[in-house]
């Protein structure tokens, strides 16, 4: 298969390569720079960025020879083009002044890889070192405004560039990245009916005749591996574990979604056990850890000895969870389908992701070529652990309430206003903190709500949204006056990174 290899150095926007790759029509996968031997064929070759410099003792580096004879188009992406410029034999070194943020894009000429790009364009840089003495048969191929080369060629395979394409702030990124597939020859194309006929027939021959248990949330990602399994005609058991922290009346309404799709699904209400366990537990990984562990302790219960857990895990799940898969990407945090016993169940071979590659949108995506309602697959993302990663501190029926409540009149005002679509994901959470108020003439000693809105592609980064004040007024004072026990309502304008997208 030509697909596009990305070999991932540890840069938190390597994924963002692999869906840019995608979004322009071909089929990209990341591997680590260590597994060479499991490319296979590939058809063109990406170096992300990475933390590293390359004068660390532990850099990581790749087996040129092995990557030279492959024969294919390899672009090195800043930490990517440093190491090639190394292997050509240049040297890189610390730059006098440290290259974060904004710059200008001046190639030394508009063709091959900046072929149809404007005389000066922005991008956006991100390192301390940058490559200095270069060998015979380096060609520069465009400069920044202080003269500083940011990308190299070397001869007609190998190129570098000291920036990163895939990020929006770097304005004709995203044609540097075509021009670079269109030096490939014949890379696998990426369609999503494509991808759902192969899906279909991995699970088929994955699972025989064996019985696989799917957790269903209500969420995209569950619902569509649900309506993949249930397509792939395989002995499956849909169980919907209601842990009590999902948003108001939600358990009704997965019922009926999945009715209206016409997949079977079981319902335990395992609300009261969830509580008790997490009673007087505030350490955010400790909750993700009890209810991950706990939902599969209720999964196994109810199925006995089931033979395959089918989970909804996407390529960002992977992504941040990476330290648990050897990658250099840091750990984020552990995610509920990351749990310790979740990878025992792994190592025994009896978990099934057949999402496992895709990202949200293109999720989305196949869920409509499933027959699946735009209603359903829609909606906002919602963590697998639910309201407790936006509940901070301890979890309890109250503090729950309180967030099911204002989380139901934010998104009502949002569709009121014709916002939930331009909206990637927006909730209620409850600051863990009682502020002052007046009530009626009285003192008031109550929790204060946090409103949030963003917009991503991926969960990997995210913006606050700019919501119009007409609904920030309506919702703060719809919370205030019908939501019991809260005083005070403020909206989160924080950025991913640094700050996640949930509260915990």
């Amino acid at each position: 298969m030509n697909h596009v290899a990305v070999l991932d150095f540890g840069s938190q926007y390597t994924q963002l390569i692999v869906r840019r790759v995608r979004e322009l029509g071909y089929f990209a996968k990341l591997y680590r720079p260590e597994d060479l031997s499991r490319l296979g064929e590939p058809g063109a070759i990406i170096l992300s960025g990475g933390p590293k410099s390359t004068a660390d003792a532990d850099a990581p580096d790749i087996d040129f020879a092995t990557l030279d004879n492959f024969g294919v188009p390899v672009l090195g992406v800043c930490y990517g083009m440093q190491l090639l410029n190394l292997k050509f034999g240049g040297t890189v070194e610390p730059s006098d002044r440290r290259e974060y943020g904004p710059a200008q894009l001046i190639p030394t000429e508009k063709t091959g890889l900046f072929a149809n790009l404007s005389e000066r364009s922005q991008i956006w840089m991100s390192h301390s070192d940058t490559v200095k003495n270069l060998s015979g048969e380096t060609k520069v191929l465009a400069e920044n405004q202080h003269g500083t080369p940011v990308s190299l060629g070397w001869g007609d395979r190998f190129y570098g560039i000291q920036f990163h394409p895939e990020v929006t702030h770097s304005h004709e990124g995203t044609q540097v990245l075509r021009n670079f597939l269109h030096l490939a020859k014949g890379l696998t194309e990426f369609r999503i009916e494509d991808m759902k006929r192969d899906l279909l027939a991995e699970i088929r021959e994955r699972v025989g005749d064996k019985q696989v248990v799917c957790g269903v949330s209500g969420g995209v990602d569950s619902t569509v591996l649900a309506v993949l399994l249930n397509e792939a005609g395989i002995n499956m058991r849909a169980i919907f574990v209601d842990h009590g922290l999902m948003r108001k009346d939600e358990g009704v309404e997965v019922r009926k979604n999945f009715e209206r799709m016409g997949v079977p699904i079981e319902t335990i209400d395992a609300s009261e056990l969830f509580f008790e366990r997490l009673e007087g537990v505030a350490e955010p990984e400790k909750k993700r850890e009890i209810i991950g562990n706990l939902f599969i302790d209720v999964f196994w219960e109810a199925v006995g000895n089931a033979e395959l857990l089918a989970q909804g895990t996407l390529y960002p799940d992977v992504i941040e969870s990476a330290s648990n898969e050897g990658s250099k990407a840091s750990k984020i945090k552990t995610h509920h389908n990351r749990v310790d016993r979740i990878l025992e169940l792994q190592r025994q071979g009896k978990v099934l992701e057949p999402l496992a590659e895709l990202f949200k949108d293109e999720v989305r995506e196949l869920g409509i070529s499933l027959g699946i309602q735009p209603d359903i697959v829609n909606r906002h993302p919602f963590p697998g652990p639910g309201l407790a990663v936006r509940c901070p501190g301890v979890v309890d029926r109250e503090r729950v309430r309180i967030i099911q409540d204002a989380d139901d009149i934010f998104i009502g005002k949002l569709r009121e206003h014709g916002w939930y679509d331009k909206v990637w994901q927006a909730y209620a959470c409850l600051i863990p903190v009682k502020t002052v108020g007046v009530k009626g003439d009285e003192r008031s000693y109550e929790w204060a709500v946090g409103l949030r809105a963003v917009i991503s592609e991926d969960a990997m980064t995210a913006d606050w949204v700019e919501l119009p004040y007409e609904i920030l007024r309506e919702t703060s004072h719809r919370i205030l006056n019908d939501v019991p026990g809260v005083n005070r309502v403020l909206y989160d304008v924080s950025t991913k990174p640094p700050a996640s997208i949930e509260w915990e």
